[in-house]
């Protein structure tokens, strides 16, 4: 007869009732590689576009490449400024939303407080819901392909809309969304739905 098997320390220690009570995911702001490449490429271009305008305004060339000295200021070169002065405030927006990391947070489940805790990063602070875990129906998984593909969770509460739970931007991975809504599923107590 085989003998049952005792946890060992390390297992034993990730099983106290405060782990068993809590979950948190966090979730990614805008601070990713996609958004950091397309702000370098539009700064890239805006500062093309400005610095080929100045060269057509003064006469001489400031970039290595072509002859942007050669155009006529009216129209051309102004009109590759006033491109290269949008493209900059775009950049700068960008790198401003980057800088603080907007969207990212984390969500917490809290069966000790019954509380469930979302948390977000805003421009100006942090927005926060707090909502009893009592009022959570159902973890759902939202599905859809095609020209503007969406893949996310969301918790269907009681008496108000579906409260989303994933990033916005980039679709996940089907097996990690999957994966994710099943294991809050479980520790919630609460059906899957969408899947």
């Amino acid at each position: 007869m085989a003998s049952p098997r005792s946890a060992s320390p390390s297992q034993a220690s990730s099983r106290t009732p405060e782990a068993s009570q809590l979950l948190e995911q966090a979730v990614l702001g805008s601070r990713r590689l996609s958004n950091i490449l397309v702000a370098s490429l539009v700064t890239t271009g805006g500062l093309g576009f400005v610095l080929t305008s100045a060269s057509s305004y003064f006469g001489i060339d400031l970039l290595p490449i072509g002859h942007p000295a050669e155009l006529i200021w009216v129209p051309q070169g102004l009109v590759m400024g006033l491109y290269g002065l949008a493209a900059m405030a775009l950049c700068t927006y960008l790198w401003l939303v980057i800088g603080i990391d907007l969207g990212a947070g984390q969500n917490r489940f809290d069966k000790a407080s019954g509380q469930v805790t979302i948390s977000r990063r805003g421009f100006r602070q942090v927005i926060e819901v707090v909502l009893p875990l009592r009022d959570v129906q159902a973890v759902k998984v939202e599905v859809r392909d095609g020209l503007s593909p969406r893949r996310r969770l969301s918790l269907r509460l009681q008496g108000r809309r579906d409260l989303p739970l994933t990033r916005v931007g980039e679709p996940m991975p089907l097996a990690q969304l999957e994966l994710e809504g099943a294991q809050l599923a479980r520790f919630l107590g609460v059906p899957l739905d969408g899947v």
